[in-house]
């Protein structure tokens, strides 16, 4: 009876690793699902710029916005990792906002600050920061007549890494609703650091009267690899 008790229990404790593999995989899989979802949305947008530029005949800025996108590419296709270090992500997200800037000229205004420094070693899944800059332009800047300002901040708040991207685009919180919907856009940020922080990472979006639109997202900070691991399982 007792080896037959114990031979259940070791059963048991098999099948039920067996099942936290497999939710694993599962959960590997829709994360990397989400990140392919974002990557051709990038490139789709990015191509759109640089024929706006080709149909102006703005042929300086043209052969910049190539530079800028190979440079872009060729950063990109380095790595593979579900998750990056956040000085990286900053890196290539400065490709697409270089060729935002040849499109709006001096009209346009970009501020990026970092208030710690140590910030650059945290982990973050790729494409979280870019897709917010792309969402500022997309949904509000594209639309503005006038100055365009962008405004990106990254604070530290013990174990916490914080994220404000705000922009003085559209004031309308229909659009806002939009962007919550958007399938490639701040729903699929969501999804991925869920995937990895469970409830820990959050995303908030508001319209601030007077100013613009802001999103702001936190997650766990983390900086080490080994930190990270597999996604987890909420």
């Amino acid at each position: 009876m007792f080896l037959f008790i114990f031979e259940k229990r070791i059963d048991l404790l098999e099948n039920r690793n067996k099942k936290m593999e497999l939710e694993k995989e599962l959960q590997q899989s829709l994360y990397n699902q989400l990140n392919q979802q974002i990557q051709p949305h990038f490139l789709f947008n990015t191509l759109n710029v640089i024929l706006s530029l080709a149909r102006l005949k703005r042929n300086e800025e043209l052969v910049r916005a190539l530079e800028v996108l190979s440079q872009f590419l060729k950063f990109k296709y380095k790595t593979n990792e579900p998750m990056i270090l956040l000085s990286e992500e900053i890196r290539y997200t400065e490709h697409y906002i270089e060729i935002q800037k040849l499109r709006f000229g001096s009209r346009l205004s970009i501020s990026l600050t970092i208030h710690d420094q140590s910030i650059g070693l945290a982990r973050i899944p790729p494409f979280v920061l870019q897709t917010l800059v792309e969402n500022s332009f997309k949904h509000g800047l594209e639309r503005k007549i006038g100055r365009a300002v962008l405004c990106i901040d990254f604070y530290r708040q013990q174990d916490l890494v914080i994220l404000k991207v705000l922009d003085n685009g559209s004031l309308d919180p229909a659009t806002d609703l939009a962007m919550e919907k958007s399938g490639h856009g701040l729903d699929n940020i969501r999804r991925r650091l869920h995937l990895y922080f469970g409830e820990r990472a959050k995303l908030h979006i508001q319209t601030i009267e007077g100013t613009g639109t802001q999103v702001l997202v936190e997650w766990p900070y983390l900086a080490s690899p080994d930190e990270s691991g597999l996604p987890t399982v909420p």
